[in-house]
């Protein structure tokens, strides 16, 4: 149950900001706090060097003047009184006016810790038991070491004001750190609060996804990397909501299509059992024209599917792209001189392809079906095949009647065709732009429809160029 709580995003993410924050406050803390501890001594001792250089100076003329040390070794009040006028600090009288104040510490201590040495380091003045660790400065006198001003250096932990300043700067230091922590505490929960609440908006959004409501959207705000996760969400969502109308469309469109020449071939043959109709080489060749209908149906629904799933293989080498139009044109002469449609073929012998010359022969005879089913007699087909930037154009051209603007996007669709109500007996099944396209496109060529200026519908077919 407990580590349940702690697996949440929110928490690990509350732990680890205010954690890192955390850390990086006591650790400024305690480097402040001892660094300035010690950068405070080291200005002190040093303050303390440049007030005893006054010092020595004097004791250096007293020395000269008098020949010796006795004029201050054997008088205590000169000495502190000297030592006081050296180092600034109040003499006696002016003490006494302090203290008639409220009662302060004195503020420097250093007198007490100041000792005098004659030349052969002898202490002359000075507690003894401080002479050990006393720091000994030279008191030269005409450039000979006349004896030794001896100092003991501020102790860690400084005496008076010293230790009350520094204590109120661990205070100051301690409520920083503490209004620190605080705000790490306040920052750390509002991110991770932040955070995940748009996290799960998503994580929401994908159980409704799972659940197959593709309709969900979530608000993106900003353009942060969530806002945009967000967007892409959406994108998706709405992609699988397109996809799932799709495949229903074509589910149903599937069955509609096979509805068709199945009821008709059920019907024949249910006219052949009750005798409706003889049965004779007619009515095999009109169950056989029924067969085959649905038989090209069922091939057309098979080759698109191979094509979606990346299956429908190819067997590519050099082709001459000229010769495989010219085939397809010459295999439909006499279905094309029926229709009453003339054929213009305008070819560059020289343009090759690398490509499945039976797929591409596949994608030109959809092509022509095309031309045989739509184009009112008598009329035109125009082909024609160039190279141009480094790849081979095949323009496919017919007479009207044309498309209107809006259908031309569409005409590669699968089961789509402009008019519902035309006859499928002539019009097809709708499949045979679709694997046109799909064909094209699984050998790197894109295929575009647009209005022809023969007053129909132009195709045009661009695969990359093979040298």
């Amino acid at each position: 149950m407990d580590k349940a709580r702690f697996d949440k995003l929110h928490i690990k993410l509350f732990l680890a900001i205010a954690g890192a924050i955390a850390a990086l406050t006591l650790a400024a803390y305690f480097v402040f706090t001892t660094s300035f501890e010690r950068g405070f001594v080291q200005y002190l001792n040093r303050a303390d060097e440049l007030r005893l250089e006054s010092m020595i100076e004097r004791l250096a003329e007293g020395y000269e003047r008098e020949r010796g040390w006795a004029w201050v070794a054997n008088d205590r009040e000169r000495w502190v009184e000297m030592s006081r006028d050296a180092l600034g600090l109040p003499r006696p009288s002016e003490q006494g006016a302090v203290e008639s104040g409220p009662r302060r510490d004195t503020p420097l201590t250093i007198d007490r810790r100041l000792m005098l040495f004659d030349a052969d380091r002898t202490r002359l003045v000075g507690r003894a038991e401080a002479a050990d660790s006393a720091v000994l400065k030279p008191i030269m006198v005409q450039g000979a070491t006349a004896g030794y001003l001896g100092y003991v250096p501020r102790p860690e932990m400084v005496e008076s004001i010293e230790r009350v300043y520094l204590q109120r700067q661990r205070v100051a230091f301690g409520s920083i750190a503490v209004g620190m922590l605080a705000a790490a505490l306040l920052l750390g929960a509002g991110l991770a609060w932040w955070l995940t609440r748009r996290i799960t908006l998503l994580a929401r959004g994908t159980h409704s996804l799972i659940q197959g409501m593709y309709d969900v959207r979530i608000d993106a705000p900003g353009h942060d990397e969530l806002a945009q996760l967000a967007r892409d969400f959406n994108t998706l969502a709405a992609t699988l909501g397109a996809t799932r109308a799709a495949r229903q469309q074509w589910i149903a469109d599937i069955a509609h299509e096979l509805r068709t020449p199945l009821a008709l071939l059920r019907a024949e043959i249910e006219s052949l059992q009750d005798g409706v109709r003889p049965l004779d080489q007619t009515s095999v060749a009109s169950l056989a024209t029924d067969t085959a209908r649905l038989a090209r149906l069922v091939e057309d629904l098979h080759t698109l599917s191979m094509s979606d799933v990346g299956a429908l293989s190819y067997y590519k080498e050099p082709v001459e792209l000229a010769e495989v139009i010219a085939d397809v044109v010459d295999g439909q002469k006499r279905t094309l001189d029926d229709k009453a449609l003339r054929i213009e073929l305008r070819l560059d012998d020289t343009v090759r392809v690398l490509a499945d010359e039976t797929r591409l022969a596949q994608v030109f005879a959809n092509l022509l079906q095309n031309n045989l089913r739509y184009t009112n007699a008598p009329g035109r087909v125009a082909i024609a095949l160039r190279r141009e930037n480094g790849r081979a154009v095949v323009t496919w051209e017919d007479s009207g009647p044309g498309v209107a603007q809006s259908d031309l996007p569409r005409l590669t669709e699968r089961l789509y065709r402009v008019e519902s109500s035309r006859n499928r007996a002539s019009g097809g099944s709708g499949l045979g732009l679709a694997i046109a396209r799909a064909i094209v496109e699984g050998h790197g060529g894109k295929l575009t429809a647009r209005a022809s200026a023969l007053g129909g519908l132009a195709i045009e077919v661009s695969l990359p160029a093979f040298k």
